[in-house]
């Protein structure tokens, strides 16, 4: 919802304030770069302090970074409190991603992390929601609209204190009675009584480097999907609610396509969640990248046509959302399942903060590639950049049905 929002406080900052393409650029995309900084220092810290630590304090950050950036006074101050919103939301998208696929059974481990991940769509359709009712109601109304953002930071605290910690992870660290203590919560609350384990003698087993020989190739390809999916699809919806309003469709019309658009995303993960468990998760990731690249073709001739027909505007948009959506998904199960215990949170971390590098790229580059080739050439790069996406996914290695390695 708070990435999702940004697009919409845009649009409206854009008449409300009169700011430049270049300003509006640094608002979508310095989020970006605290993502960056958050996703590679919170997958460090969720191999070494555990993973429902980080998960509780980046909640807290950016819940209430976003509140406070609903008392923004300038464009200056917007963008520095969209940076610490960054730190937050990136060190939480991959550890949130690592835990749960460390608690999922094998056998639907990847339709799990892809539900997880399915609630992105409903955060995005929620930013699409106040988008429409909220920010064209007022001159404040996107203040509002961001400060329903400070919601998390309450939750924080249920998190801190109630969910589980990663029994892979407190085996990895030698902390095992605590370990024993974790899998008889769980299984109780499973309803089943629970036999106490053989426990293991305690031991800290060493991280292993994600450029080691052993990782390495699997390393370059995740960051290849990542850098590709992300600089497509921030560059692609930070800016569609603004490009939709800047043509003839107006800032409300707009803002209702932006949601129909939006919708598509949940069936792209559904669709996502059923097929990774039958045709795996390499095959799924590839086929909904390179669906995505033909997406972005078509809805790039779609707003290009003046005036903009709407069906093709919303049919093409949905085309995109829901492959790109998919791909997503898709990515966070494959994220955790490449890396062993010790080293899962920072690779995760590190692929999803290099990935945010063309994240901030993205939306400075928008108002560039549209002064040199209009709105062809900027949905042309991002069908591109799905491309070597699509190419990286197939060098991934297949996890399905397999035990994490420890």
């Amino acid at each position: 919802m708070d990435v999702g929002l940004i697009g919409f406080v845009m649009a409206a900052l854009a008449k409300q304030w009169s700011l430049s393409a270049a300003t509006l650029g640094w608002i979508g995309s310095i989020g970006f770069a605290g993502m960056a900084v958050g996703a590679s220092v919170g997958g460090l810290l969720a191999d070494r302090i555990g993973r429902r630590q980080v998960f509780a304090l980046t909640l807290l950050v950016y819940g209430v970074a976003t509140g406070a950036a609903a008392l923004s006074m300038s464009a200056g101050m917007l963008v520095a409190l969209r940076f610490v919103v960054g730190i937050g939301l990136g060190a939480e998208l991959p550890v949130a991603s690592t835990l749960v696929s460390e608690y999922a059974p094998r056998r639907i481990r990847g339709r799990v992390v892809v539900a997880l991940e399915a609630f992105w769509a409903i955060g995005w359709i929620f930013a699409a929601l106040l988008g429409y009712f909220l920010v064209p109601g007022s001159a404040a109304g996107w203040r509002w609209a961001l400060a329903v953002g400070i919601v998390p930071a309450g939750y924080a605290l249920y998190v801190r204190f109630r969910l589980p910690e990663s029994v892979l992870f407190l085996e990895s660290r030698g902390r095992i009675v605590e370990a024993e203590a974790a899998v008889q919560a769980y299984e109780r609350a499973a309803g089943v009584e629970p036999e106490p384990s053989a426990l293991p003698a305690a031991s800290v087993t060493g991280t292993e480097s994600i450029w080691s020989r052993a990782l390495r190739r699997r390393t370059a390809a995740l960051w290849v999907v990542w850098f590709g999916i992300n600089l497509s699809y921030y560059g692609a919806f930070t800016w569609i609610p603004t490009l939709l309003s800047a043509g003839d469709a107006g800032l409300t019309k707009s803002f209702a396509w932006t949601l129909i658009i939006t919708l598509a995303q949940l069936p792209g993960y559904a669709a996502a969640a059923l097929l990774i468990e039958v045709w795996g998760r390499r095959a799924t990731l590839a086929t909904f990248l390179g669906g995505s690249a033909m997406a972005a073709m078509s809805f790039g001739w779609a707003v290009s046509q003046h005036p903009l027909v709407a069906g093709w505007v919303i049919g093409t948009g949905c085309l995109l959302s829901f492959f790109n959506l998919g791909a997503w998904g898709a990515l966070y199960a494959v994220g955790p399942e490449v890396y062993p215990t010790t080293s899962r949170g920072t690779g995760t971390g590190a692929a999803a903060a290099f990935g945010r590098i063309a994240a901030i790229i993205a939306p400075l580059s928008v108002p560039l590639l549209i002064g040199v080739g209009g709105r062809p050439l900027v949905f042309g790069t991002f069908a591109l950049a799905f491309a070597f996406a699509t190419i990286g996914a197939l060098f991934l290695p297949e996890r399905r049905g397999e035990t994490l390695e420890a």
